[in-house]
Order: C-alpha cells, then structure tokens, then sequence
C-alpha cells in the first residue's frame, strides 16, 4: 500500500533534508525503505553495528540515507549539519524517529532551513478508500495502525496494542527522558483511555496516582511528545463566552478506549488532525484543531481553525438522532462556517433547514487525508 506522504517526501527531498515523525510503529520505516534500491542506504541508531558505522561515518554507498532514530544520539543534530552542508549537493537524506524531531534538538548548531518536517499518522478512512460501514467499523475497532489492522483479528489487535504500550515506555521514552517511576507512568498510560472526550482534570488525576502537579504535567507532555496522545485546547472568540483553560486529549491508538462513544470520537479527531497536520506540513497553512466548549456547557466536539478564525465545526454521535443544540447554537453564531454532525452507525444523510450537514461518518471522512 502506498502512504499517503510518499510523493510529498520525495518531492522534498530533491529540496532538503527530510524528518519523517511520528508514533512508533505507525509505517515510517516501510515507508522510507520503500524510497531505497535494495534497502541500501538505511542505518537504524538502534542497532549496534549501524550505530558504529553512524559514529565512524562508514556510511553506505546510496543516494538516499535513511536514518532511523537518530534522535536518541545526543549530537545528532550537529552530526546531521555536517552531513547536510557536506553532502547536499550529492545525497538525499531522510531522518525518521518515534518522538518530535523538532523538539529533541539538545544543543548544538541549528537545523533552521536544512529539512521539512512531516508527520506520519495511522490509516484512515481516506487513505483505505473504505466505502462500507462494516469496513469502517473494522477500522473503529482495529485501530489505524497497519501491522493489526491489516492482521484483521481483534485478539491480534488487543495484544499488540498492550505491547504498543509498555514498548512505547521502556523503549522509546526511557533512554531520551529521565522517569523515576516507570510503574506509575504505565498506570497513568493505562487510566488515560477512559477519560477520552471529557476535558482533563491534572488535578484528579494526580489525587488518583497519588503523584505531584509538576511530575504528572510532565508525563503528559512526554506521551504527547512522543505521539502516544494529542491535547485540543478550547476555541474562544469574542461573540462567545468560551471556557479557555480546559484541554481535552486523545490517543493516537483509539482501540486503547472501550467505549464505542468516546472511541468514535478518538477516530475522528485522529482523522481531523491528520488532515491538520497535513495542511501545516505541506502547504503551511495556519490551521489548528481545537473544540468549543463555553461557560453555559455547550460543546461542539471538534473546531478547525485557520488563522485563528473557524472554518470547520464537526459534531459526533453514535447513531442517528436529532441535531445537537450546541452545533445549532455555534452555527448560529458563525453562519458561514461548514458544520456537520456525523454518526458512527447511523443511516441518516440530509442537510437541515439551519444548513447544518447530517452524514454518517465515513462518507464526511472520505474526502480528508
């Protein structure tokens, strides 16, 4: 299957440098080994002789160098600025790792104008071409991740997400972050899935694993760094009265969360901020994801904005029913703005007398990323 990000890295890299990020296990490898003539020219920090022959420069005779994980070198960046301003005009290189490369940078010279950065997401309704509802709901339940959802068994897909979880833990954050306390951050991991969709309360969390404001503040920025999760903060503008502070979180792997509700929910905004992601990477578009929430309890699951002004407001449900009074009451407030209210099972398909789009979900989803 070809990613959706394949012409866009290759276009790039006749340009710069390109860092491919993205969660563990969601095809950055593949993907890059698929740009390289008998897999010539890929070296993985991880493995010991191709980290020697990363330190000792013996580097393999490609026009393509892939480097995987080289963001666990504490100077890879200037290791990479060595090779860049040496070899631009002769080498394509592509830098691949399960953590932000934009923000593991330690210190050492800039990086600024060498590389495009883009963002590898799990699969979705898009890029699966899904046109029928039993194969969205494979999706729903499988997950986006290619190895157990193209393995299409549920008790696959269960034991690869438990493995996901402590391997995402003791082999990726541990030998980048300093953590004190792997039992706990694995119960925190373990807890996250089921408070999806409501907002995230740092300080009932921290009462329940009995750890301070700071050190669990810093655990979920880690998650987030490293694409375990993403945090939407809310959507304010003047004409409404927005709650500001509140942040919602979901997980990259959204079969972590049990129940249907909140596990649709998760779909979705994995596949809106695909399609942010995208929009920002490849075009530079100003775009964010966020969701409205006001002082009154009304809330509208998901807002896209683009220069800080909405362009997208999206509702979730599991099955039919009637519109939702805040998608109404946003609606009102910005009569311009494309606003839908889609449906995991539901059938139904019609736009309202107030302009608002009623669709099941895999038929809005189709025309993203």
């Amino acid at each position: 299957m070809q990613r959706y990000l394949l012409n866009q890295i290759k276009q790039d890299l006749d340009k710069k440098m390109v860092f491919l990020g993205g969660t563990r296990q969601v095809g950055k490898t593949t993907l890059a080994q698929s740009l390289l003539i008998q897999n010539k020219g890929y070296l993985n920090w991880d493995i010991a002789s191709d980290r020697e022959d990363i330190l000792k420069r013996q580097l393999p005779k490609s026009s393509l160098w892939v480097f995987d994980e080289l963001h666990k070198y504490k100077l890879w960046r200037n290791y990479l600025k060595g090779l860049y301003d040496q070899f631009k005009d002769k080498k394509n290189i592509l830098v691949t790792g399960s953590a932000r490369l934009d923000y593991y940078r330690y210190s050492g010279d800039s990086l600024q104008g060498r590389y495009h950065y883009l963002r590898l997401h799990p699969l979705s309704v898009a890029e699966l071409k899904i046109k029928s509802n039993k194969d969205f709901l494979s999706l729903l339940a499988l997950g986006g991740f290619p190895e157990p959802f193209l393995a299409q068994s549920k008790i696959d897909a269960q034991r690869w997400s438990r493995e996901y979880r402590m391997r995402l833990i003791r082999e990726d954050l541990t030998p980048i972050e300093t953590i004190n306390d792997l039992g706990t951050l694995e119960l925190l991991m373990l807890r996250l899935p089921d408070l999806v969709g409501s907002p995230l309360s740092i300080n009932a969390l921290r009462e329940d694993l009995q750890v301070g404001h700071r050190v669990l503040a810093r655990w979920l920025d880690i998650f987030e760094r490293f694409y375990a999760i993403f945090r939407l903060s809310p959507f304010g503008a003047p004409k409404l009265r927005a709650v500001k502070k509140e942040q919602k979180h979901y997980h990259m792997d959204w079969s972590l969360v049990k129940n249907q509700g909140p596990q649709f929910e998760n779909l979705v905004a994995c596949h809106l901020l695909k399609w942010v992601n995208f929009l920002q990477d490849t075009q530079g578009r100003e775009v964010e994801l966020r969701y409205f929430r006001d002082i009154d309890r009304r809330e509208v699951d998901f807002v896209v904005t683009e220069d800080f002004k909405p362009i997208l407001a999206v509702e979730c449900k599991w099955d039919d029913s009637e519109i939702d009074r805040s998608l109404i009451y946003f609606q009102n407030k910005f009569p311009k703005i494309p606003c839908w209210q889609i449906s995991a099972v539901g059938k139904k398909d019609y736009e309202s007398g107030d302009g608002i789009r009623v669709s099941p979900a895999r038929n809005f989803l189709t025309d993203y990323v």
